[in-house]
């Protein structure tokens, strides 16, 4: 049986003001710049202010600021569609200046260089050598599959195939095989390597170290690879019937070596260069926070529209294609005003977080990583009087520079544990503390976690093994075997 019931219920919706405000905060200084590009493309009210326009407009606002208004213009006789330009101007403090950019001393900084792709790097040696069209067709497919650390991890057999079906070649597998033993000495020398292992041979094989012990490394490397990359020194000294001293020799000589040819002065595609949101100074023991915004376009409401709409209100009588402009061009005022007021209220709460994260963190910007403490999103929600959720907007995905280096914002947030002095301790300083025992242990006896977690227990901190484990992996530092050195 239907029925008919009254619900009372309250609902919380977010304005779509709110809403672009919300969106506005997730991004970083460089997905802002692009968002604001994207805007400045859809909205004609909006334009961009280059440098010398802000300097000529806070020239001219200085030298009106004792001059009278103008007189009111005429109204439409339509007063359902009226509106004064001037009411939104006023409504937020839209003045032709730096609304979205830092008004604190301009911050140079230096231009990094252009810089070749590996991929680029490679295909302008390639081109030097003496190929045929099918193996130049064959090369460009390799160097195309080498990834950021310079390895070739496609299927050779695979791709030759592919290439006789789509590129109508006839290769074999062996031809590519050659073309790729050409490509791995190319500068850097062991590139595009299918592995570690061979990786390390090509370059033991190309470039010019002490022949003896060049002999053992490559030797290491054929016949006992798997002890080498365990650490097993003693199984390889004992079966290769070496001294100490030789066997330390020769493990230099390997680590000398290179791992990951494709890292260095050579840039990648998929890497991507962190630029700072905020910029934090020592200047006279005072900390100057500046918002990193100087590349973001400035921008305000065009004056051209301005004066078309001002000449459209002093008509009498308007058109019905006039009232149609009239409406689209008040649409995009108001979406031009929401847009500029919540650049604007994006970088004053951008300001307050990290402004309360440096009154928080104060020791860990004077002393480094281990003063940071323990701080959650909470304690900066109460203290600038913000919801949780706006903090964690704003800390994901943000970087701050500063004395102590680059850190993200979320860098800044952990947890707590409690010591035998009754005071809390960072997970963070804990992790700090686990690198510096392990920098300071003996390499020839590395400690165990369980040891670590000893150690720690022996300053006041109780920690659980497995805890010691996990930030261990956490800091990307190996278990004690694999840290074993002779």
């Amino acid at each position: 049986m239907l029925s008919l019931h009254q619900k009372l219920s309250q609902t919380q919706k977010l304005s779509p003001q709110q809403i672009q405000y919300q969106k506005l905060l997730q991004l970083n200084t460089l997905a802002l710049e692009q968002r604001i590009k994207t805007e400045l493309e859809l909205n004609p009210v909006l334009e961009e202010l280059e440098d010398f326009e802000l300097e000529q407009e806070q020239a001219e606002n200085n030298d009106d600021t004792d001059s009278t208004e103008d007189s009111k213009e005429d109204e439409y006789d339509n007063t359902d569609d009226e509106f004064d330009v001037e009411d939104y101007m006023n409504d937020v403090d839209i003045d032709n200046d730096r609304l979205n950019r830092s008004p604190d001393e301009d911050y140079s900084r230096p231009v990094a260089p252009a810089r070749v792709t590996l991929s680029e790097y490679l295909m302008d040696q390639v081109r030097m050598l003496d190929l045929t069209d099918d193996q130049m067709i064959i090369a460009e497919n390799i160097v195309g599959s080498v990834n950021r650390d310079g390895y070739f991890k496609e299927d050779l057999e695979k791709l030759v195939s592919e290439l006789n079906l789509f590129e109508h070649l006839e290769t074999t597998v062996d031809e590519a095989e050659n073309v790729l033993k050409l490509i791995q000495t190319l500068d850097p020398i062991g590139v595009a390597a299918r592995n570690l292992q061979e990786c390390l041979l090509i370059q033991l094989k190309n470039i010019s170290f002490d022949p003896y012990y060049s002999y053992l490394a490559e030797k290491i490397l054929t016949d006992h690879y798997k002890e080498f990359v365990n650490k097993r020194f003693e199984i390889i000294q004992k079966n290769m019937d070496m001294n100490v001293e030789t066997l330390k020799i020769t493990l230099d000589l390997i680590h000398r070596l290179d791992p990951k040819p494709g890292e260095g002065n050579i840039s990648s595609e998929e890497a991507n260069q962190v630029t700072p949101d905020f910029l934090i100074e020592k200047m006279d023991n005072n900390y100057i926070i500046t918002l990193n915004d100087r590349a973001v376009p400035s921008v305000t409401i065009s004056k051209t529209y301005l004066e078309m709409i001002n000449s459209k209100k002093r008509k009498r009588k308007i058109s019905k294609r006039d009232k149609e402009t009239h409406k689209f061009l008040r649409e995009k005022f108001e979406s031009a005003k929401w847009f500029i007021a919540s650049i604007q209220q994006r970088r004053d709460t951008l300001m307050k977080i990290m402004r309360s994260i440096l009154e928080h963190q104060y020791d860990f910007f004077e002393y480094g990583a281990r003063a940071l403490k323990p701080m959650i999103y909470k304690d900066i929600a109460d203290d600038i009087e913000m919801d949780i959720s706006t903090i964690s907007r704003v800390v994901n995905g943000k970087y701050v520079e500063s004395p102590q280096g680059i850190h993200e914002l979320k860098y800044f947030f952990s947890e707590g544990l409690a010591t035998d002095s009754g005071n809390e301790i960072s997970n963070k300083h804990i992790k700090e503390l686990i690198r510096e025992i392990i920098e300071n242990e003996s390499k020839k006896h590395p400690y165990s976690d369980d040891k670590i977690a000893k150690i720690l227990t022996g300053k006041g901190i109780h920690i659980a093994r497995r805890t010691v484990a996990k930030y261990r992996e956490q800091l990307m530092i190996p278990v004690a075997r694999l840290r074993k050195e002779i």
